[in-house]
């Protein structure tokens, strides 16, 4: 059985270096190619070189572009998507990424080929969709309310807060913990990420903040 690879990022990208080396490092063996999934915003074409940056210093040249306009990608898309070595999930608006990738085939597509060892990467947004419990901060949608929705379920037993220092998250992520009941929870910072093999954490690079719940 291949073993999992999810890298969450707290912030915007690009990769951190370290994890970036990693991320790069399992891509290469298999086609070196990275799919980058986005909801477009103006200048988007020119801010993809944010995620691509450290991965090309590190090797990886290909790579494929999927804007999430839509739940439904064309069946040519669908099949480049199926043939990348790594999949990069970007940051913006956290409920559009939800409702564009969880339920859909693009999220099938994405759950099935991390459970086959291909590496995951999220970034803010993307980190906030990869676990079973999807929580999106009030600073972080128009209802400027806690929101509660279904995730990928990359991770389980977790919960993750993105821009944890800079949104003063940590009341937040502790009652999202307990309203989810969730053992650990992790607050990411900007320009931080951490990295988890088989759904278990395994390193981190910059301010990576890890509670635990108590439970008797």
């Amino acid at each position: 059985m291949e073993h999992r690879h999810l890298f969450l990022f707290g912030g915007s990208p690009p990769f951190t270096q370290k994890l970036g080396h990693l991320f790069s490092s399992i891509v290469q063996q298999r086609k070196g190619r990275v799919g980058i999934l986005f909801v477009e915003r103006d200048g988007w074409e020119a801010y993809m070189q944010k995620y691509t940056s450290v991965l090309q210093q590190f090797g990886i040249e290909d790579f494929y572009y999927f804007p999430l306009s839509q739940q439904k990608l064309s069946n040519f898309e669908l099949e480049r998507l199926r043939a990348c070595s790594g999949i990069v999930i970007g940051g913006g608006n956290t409920e559009l990424y939800q409702k564009r990738m969880v339920r859909t085939n693009i999220g099938d597509i994405v759950k099935s080929m991390y459970q086959k060892g291909i590496p995951v990467a999220g970034f803010s947004a993307g980190a906030l969709i990869s676990p079973v419990h999807c929580v999106i901060p009030p600073i972080d949608n128009e209802l400027n309310q806690h929101l509660f929705l279904e995730g990928l379920g990359l991770i389980s037993n977790a919960v993750v807060s993105v821009h944890f220092t800079k949104w003063k998250e940590k009341e937040n992520l502790l009652t999202a913990m307990e309203r989810t009941n969730v053992s650990v929870g992790y607050g990411i910072d900007d320009e931080s990420g951490i990295y988890f093999t088989n759904e278990q954490y395994v390193q981190h690079e910059g301010n990576v903040y890890t509670f635990k719940s108590i439970r008797r």
